[in-house]
């Protein structure tokens, strides 16, 4: 297997400078680091293990997938980091400070858009700056920023209803980042679209991370998606969920879509995923 080119290790600056305007964060710490964490759940029937002793550490500006087995504890690990679970062994920090309840210094895109019906996509956008009482007209330069950024010119006043479910999720990636957060956790974003939409928005996320340098954990069922858009790609076992390996990547960071899918490094780090997973075709 490649490793990753001398390329795809400089990291975006901006994400140095998101990440040291932090108070309180070590402008040398990974921006998220799992310490043996694991997570144990108490049903009326049994104790269930989520996650059991996950260690991982992601680099500032670094994007990261992680596919496994449903049930694996996916959607579990992105919690933690979130600060919405406690572990119930390890740790997990960001930037190098301890989480220890919800955090607001994140970005968070979930598999539906969650839009509200009653709001247009620019003022669903800025529903993120009426919670966090950010200054309202940094906000509204912000939401503008990110609207020609994700190709919503001419739908900002659009309502859900009148959005297609792709562009209802670049809706919710624009309202994720109005902030500004030095780390976006995605989960499964795009499993709810068509095939030819979810590469649209593929080509489209990677072009955003790559231009704002926003640290990037993502959750996905698809291994091509995984290999296509991360630095890295994290593969875990059944449940209890535990990293099996994790895959560098090996590619540049500017990535053809259709020229990425046909090279060496795709196929190679594609069929490495699968033989771990032991379901070749199983996935999209």
């Amino acid at each position: 297997m490649t490793t990753v080119n001398d390329t795809a290790l400089n990291k975006n600056d901006t994400a140095r400078n998101n990440a040291d305007a932090v108070p309180g964060r070590s402008a040398t710490a990974p921006a998220v680091r799992l310490d043996g964490a694991s997570v144990r759940f108490r049903t009326k029937r049994k104790d269930v293990t989520a996650l059991a002793d996950v260690s991982l550490d992601v680099a500032r500006g670094e994007f990261v997938a992680i596919v496994g087995p449903s049930g694996c504890g996916k959607s579990t690990l992105l919690k933690l980091v979130a600060g919405l679970l406690a572990p119930s062994a390890g740790t997990a920090l960001l930037g190098g400070e301890p989480v220890r309840g919800p955090r607001r210094d994140i970005g968070y895109v979930f598999q539906r858009a969650a839009l509200l019906d009653w709001r247009s996509a620019r003022r669903n956008i800025l529903l993120q700056a009426e919670m966090r009482g950010l200054p309202a007209p940094a906000a509204r330069a912000r939401a503008d920023e990110l609207i020609r950024m994700t190709g919503l010119d001419g739908f900002e006043d659009a309502y859900p209803h009148e959005l297609s479910g792709g562009m209802q999720q670049r809706v919710a990636l624009c309202r994720a980042l109005l902030h500004e957060p030095p780390v976006l956790l995605m989960d499964e974003p795009f499993g709810a679209l068509d095939a030819l939409t979810r590469e649209q928005m593929n080509v489209e996320l990677h072009r955003i991370w790559r231009e704002t340098g926003t640290t990037v954990l993502l959750v996905t069922h698809s291994i091509p998606e995984a290999v296509y858009l991360a630095d890295r790609v994290v593969v875990m076992s059944p449940r209890p969920g535990t990293v099996t390996e994790v895959i560098e990547v090996g590619l540049p960071r500017e990535r053809a879509y259709a020229a990425t899918l046909a090279s060496t490094g795709f196929r190679e780090a594609t069929g490495r995923i699968r033989e771990l997973l032991g379901a070749a075709g199983a996935h999209d």
